[in-house]
């Protein structure tokens, strides 16, 4: 598996790694140990070397999975995870040092870790970008030996360069995929030049590029996706991509045109995300070992001609552009 640096973090990790919100979240199926293990052990047995996990996947048993699982392997593995998230109501006003740090030290009981290589803010509100005293506890936390790293998992383009004015941010995790690619065009270059690795999150627009969804897929009643789907719940800017499902299906079936497949896109949408130098890890998630094994299929994939990558382009400019206001993005 290719290498690829994580910005001003320093390490080397596999251009694809390991998202555990399927195996720990509302993806319509249960949480399992069993099969979190299952899903991780093929991951690393394929040369992943970076998992991203948080403490709200299946309330802290995706954390525990995923140390447990660190623990018992001797080669280096990062670990991710994202803190922010547990805070109810969601708002500004429930963060401060005090809450985030106990979240911090119980991501660290929950993985039976002394220090966390990468902590993420999770998707914070909007007024949290302003407040000093949040970025700045995890100096203090950094000095303790707490964490390595500090980063944020983003909404939005201009929160994600709002957050890398400040010097200790050295990830962004970001939505980005084929029917994502505004951060391309606003993102990329700010984040080069600041040195702050990328995380594209969402790759597969929460199943849409897979290729596999049709107009009469059915969610199970657990699936966070099904009332999106259903037009019952407002998307919140990231399942489907923010999307309209049936626009996004349009999409998807000229993007299944191009590559000439009845499904199976994943590798080719993963491929496409990896064609950007500045990209330093796609973070695919799996439900199943076999999700994984398709996912790590696109590092072996060739590079896209000029041609290819042009035609995506007006693939997403024809049916994405036209259809959704850039100031969600």
């Amino acid at each position: 598996m290719k290498k690829r640096t994580l910005g001003k973090t320093g390490f080397k990790i596999a251009e694809i790694g390991a998202g555990t919100w399927q195996v720990g979240g509302k993806w319509g199926t249960p949480f399992s140990h069993a099969n979190a293990d299952a899903i991780l052990h093929t991951a690393v047995d394929h040369g992943v070397n970076f998992i991203d996990t948080a403490d709200v996947y299946s309330d802290g048993e995706s954390e525990k999975a995923v140390g447990r699982f660190v623990r018992s392997h001797s080669e280096r593995i990062y670990v991710a995870t994202k803190c922010g998230r547990r805070i109810s109501p969601h708002t500004d006003a429930g963060y401060t040092p005090k809450v985030l740090r106990k979240h911090v030290e119980d991501s660290l009981k929950n993985m039976g870790l002394e220090t966390l290589d990468l902590i993420q803010l999770h998707c914070i509100p909007q007024e949290t970008y302003e407040r000093l005293e949040i970025f700045g506890l995890f100096d203090d936390l950094k000095k303790e030996g707490k964490i390595l790293n500090l980063g944020v998992s983003v909404k939005t383009v201009d929160q994600a360069i709002r957050a890398m004015e400040y010097e200790n941010v050295t990830t962004v995790q970001i939505i980005f995929n084929m029917l994502r690619q505004l951060p391309s065009e606003k993102f990329f270059a700010t984040a080069k030049a600041k040195n702050v690795g990328i995380l594209a999150r969402v790759p597969l627009a929460s199943g849409l590029l897979t290729g596999k969804f049709h107009t009469d897929t059915a969610f199970g009643k657990d699936d966070h996706r099904a009332p999106i789907k259903d037009k019952k719940e407002f998307s919140n800017n990231e399942a489907f991509g923010g999307l309209d499902y049936q626009i996004g299906l349009e999409a998807v079936e000229e993007l299944k045109a191009l590559f000439h497949v009845k499904a199976n896109l994943s590798a080719m949408a993963l491929k496409w995300i990896l064609m950007f130098p500045e990209i330093s890890c796609v973070i695919p998630g799996a439900s199943r070992p076999d999700q994984m094994l398709a996912n790590l299929h696109a590092a072996d994939l060739p590079e896209f001609a000029p041609e290819i990558m042009a035609k995506i382009k007006q693939i997403y400019d024809k049916h994405v552009v036209q259809n959704i206001a850039h100031t969600q993005w």
